[in-house]
């Protein structure tokens, strides 16, 4: 199955699927006319009932005189050459050069963390991924896997490995990462649920009990496991051409959505709480600020979200100041 990342990808593939079936509609012999009993005319015409097309060249170059004089379904072109019509010259060679590129890139983390890298996948009638936004770092930066992952930590020069931990339903979840602590140097993130610390199951634990357990640790070699931010999903946007996506936001929190918008269309929802745009973490900044980065976008960008009720509950115990003051917002790298 193909994946999309938003509904203006889905659309593009369905037009190049269309325009590959295109030749193949008009080989296939057309349906019998239907009758009540006594024959009658069609309502439509068939492809043999139809009259051909003016016997125009393939060649944009070829006037129309130069028309073979012989009809066939190989000769004819659906419409006049740009050269006939408008007196455009564009050879084939032009066209080319112009054409669009339709390839998606495979992202690998081992190589080019700056850039994507060129291992690209060839389109064909079945496999384009994301025509649109499938090569944006944004997508990849912020793409969640709800996969496990295993990080090993050590303590800094003050004995923390820069995490604060929520519970939530007897799970664990990081509510807060340091930025240029240990845990934001290896890649934990907002919203990541902790299932093991040095092979401790820590299902049900208190954030007491957690904060205990990084307490106790040695200062190297703090195995932790984790599950990739089961709560959270990202969603795809476009903006249009007054560089808008169409949802409003107070407190980082979705209030409301423009009619026939990016975000409408690509099923972004309201009581839900922006985590990150791109990829970057955005908890705890001011309003202003996450407009900023939103304006400062490509054309396409990725946004994590959270229902708001469980947002809020990590919240409940967690200083506002220390979410401003500590929390990591730096980019992440591939």
């Amino acid at each position: 199955m193909s994946l999309y990342p938003s509904l203006e990808d889905m659309k593009v593939d369905q037009m190049h699927k269309a325009q590959l079936s295109y030749p193949q509609l008009m080989t296939e012999p057309a349906m019998p006319a239907l009758t009540r009993g006594v024959p009658s005319a069609p309502m439509y015409p068939s492809f043999e009932t139809a009259s051909p097309p003016p016997p125009y060249s393939l060649s944009p170059t070829a006037p129309p005189s130069a028309a073979p004089k012989t009809v066939t379904p190989g000769s004819l072109a659906l419409y006049p050459t740009m050269d006939d019509f408008m007196g455009l010259e564009l050879s084939p060679e032009v066209l080319r050069a112009n054409m669009l590129d339709y390839t998606v890139s495979v992202p690998n983390v081992a190589e080019a963390p700056a850039a994507l890298p060129q291992q690209s996948i060839t389109v064909g009638e079945h496999n384009m991924v994301a025509p649109l936004s499938g090569q944006t770092l944004g997508l990849h930066r912020a793409q969640v896997t709800h996969g496990l992952r295993e990080v090993t930590l050590c303590k800094d020069a003050a004995g923390k490995v820069g995490l604060r931990v929520c519970a939530v339903n007897k799970g664990v979840f990081v509510s807060v990462v340091s930025r240029d602590s240990p845990a934001a140097l290896c890649g934990i993130r907002f919203g990541d649920q902790i299932l093991q610390i040095n092979g401790v199951s820590v299902a049900g634990y208190s954030m007491s009990q957690v904060h205990d357990l990084f307490r106790k640790s040695t200062v190297n070699g703090i195995n932790i496991i984790l599950r990739d931010r089961p709560f959270e999903r990202t969603i795809t946007l476009h903006k249009d051409s007054m560089g808008q996506v169409g949802f409003q936001f107070k407190s980082g929190k979705i209030t409301g959505l423009v009619k026939d918008s990016s975000a409408a269309r690509n099923g972004l929802l309201t009581e839900h709480n922006l985590l990150e745009v791109d990829g970057q973490n955005v908890v705890g900044l001011k309003d202003k600020e996450i407009t900023a980065l939103i304006e400062k976008a490509p054309t396409v960008i990725t946004i994590t979200i959270i229902p708001s009720f469980i947002f809020e509950h990590m919240m409940t115990k967690i200083s506002p100041h220390l979410i401003k003051s500590k929390m990591d917002h730096s980019v992440p790298m591939l």
